[in-house]
C-alpha cells in the first residue's frame, strides 16, 4: 500500500512573500515619511571657494545665497534659516527670488528677511511669483527699503567689503537679452562684478567676461530627485541648470544654481535638501 504524499506546507514561501511585502510597505512608508516630514526641512551648507584675480591678494568676501523661500506662513523653520545664516556672518547677502506664492503671504516673508544681517548689505531680486503674485516692482521695492533689503531691477549697486570692490548687478524676471546686455554695459571690468538672477536660463552666450559669478535659483534643485534619474520636474528657464556649480558663456563664467529655502506646488522634498550657500571669494591678485 503506497504511502499517501503529504502536501508541503506553504507557510514558509508565504512568509517570505509577507516579509518583501511588508518590507517594501516599510522603504516606501520610510521614504514618504523623509520626503513630507524630515528632508523639506533638513537644511544644508554649501560652501564654495571662488578665487577672484581682480581682487588683492588676501583679500576675502563671504557672500550667503539665500533663494526661494515660498513662505506662506512664518514658521520655526524660517527662523533657524535666518539663524544659520547669520550665523556664517555674511559681508553680503543674496536673494535671488521667489519668497512668496500669494500677496497674503508678503507679511510672513518680510517677518523672515527682517531677521537677516550682512554688514555690507542685502541684495536682492525679484522672481516669478512676485510677479504672478502681482507685489512686482515698486511696492516690493518700498516694503524691502523699510528693512534695509535693497531690490535690484536690472540695476547696479556697488559695494566694498573685505577689501574688495564690488558691483551687484540685479538681472530683473523674465531675463531678457537686452536687459543683459544693457546690464553688463554697466560693469565695469576692473571691480569685481556679481550678476544674480532668478533664472539660470538666458543669453549666456552674450557674456563677455566681466562678470565673475552668476547667482540663480529657481529650480528647487528639481525638489524630488531619484538616483541615475533626471528631476521629475524643471520650471521654465531652468534650461538644464538643476543645481551647483556650472560654466557658461564664451569665457566660462561660473554660475551656481541654489537649491534654495522652501518648496512649491507640494511641500516635499526627496535627496534634494534645502540650501545655504556660502561663497568665500578671495583675491589672488598680486603687484
Amino acid at each position: 500500500m503506497k504511502k499517501e504524499k503529504t502536501p508541503k506546507s506553504p507557510s514558509r514561501g508565504l512568509s517570505r512573500r509577507r516579509f518583501l511585502q511588508w518590507t517594501g510597505l516599510g522603504l516606501g512608508g520610510a521614504a514618504l515619511g523623509n520626503a513630507f516630514l524630515r528632508e523639506p526641512t533638513a537644511l544644508q551648507i554649501e560652501r564654495l571657494d571662488i578665487p577672484l584675480s581682480k581682487a588683492p591678494a588676501g583679500t576675502q568676501v563671504r557672500v550667503v545665497q539665500l533663494s526661494d523661500t515660498h513662505i506662506g506662513q512664518f514658521r520655526p523653520y524660517f527662523r533657524r534659516v535666518a539663524e544659520v545664516a547669520n550665523a556664517l556672518q555674511p559681508d553680503i547677502i543674496l536673494l535671488t527670488g521667489d519668497y512668496i506664492e500669494e500677496s497674503r503671504n508678503l507679511p510672513a516673508a518680510l517677518e523672515f528677511l527682517r531677521l537677516l544681517r550682512a554688514s555690507a548689505g542685502i541684495f536682492a531680486v525679484q522672481g516669478n511669483w512676485e510677479y504672478w503674485a502681482r507685489i512686482e516692482g515698486e511696492p516690493l521695492r518700498r516694503h524691502f527699503k523699510k528693512i534695509g533689503i535693497t531690490l535690484l531691477t536690472n540695476q547696479r549697486e556697488d559695494v566694498q567689503a573685505g577689501g574688495i570692490e564690488l558691483s551687484l548687478l540685479g538681472l530683473d524676471y523674465p531675463s531678457r537679452e537686452s536687459d543683459l546686455l544693457a546690464l553688463q554695459e554697466q560693469a565695469n571690468p576692473e571691480r569685481v562684478n556679481l550678476l544674480l538672477s532668478h533664472v539660470p536660463a538666458f543669453s549666456h552666450e552674450k557674456l563677455d567676461g566681466r562678470i565673475d559669478l552668476i547667482c540663480c535659483g529657481h529650480t528647487h534643485g528639481g525638489q524630488v530627485r531619484l538616483p541615475f534619474f533626471s528631476p521629475l520636474y524643471l520650471p521654465r528657464y531652468t534650461g538644464g541648470f538643476v543645481s551647483g556649480l556650472y560654466r557658461v558663456g564664451p569665457t566660462a563664467t561660473p554660475l551656481y544654481v541654489n537649491r534654495g529655502i522652501g518648496t512649491s506646488l507640494l511641500p516635499v522634498r526627496f535627496l534634494c535638501r534645502p540650501e545655504i550657500t556660502l561663497f568665500n571669494l578671495t583675491g589672488e591678485a598680486r603687484g
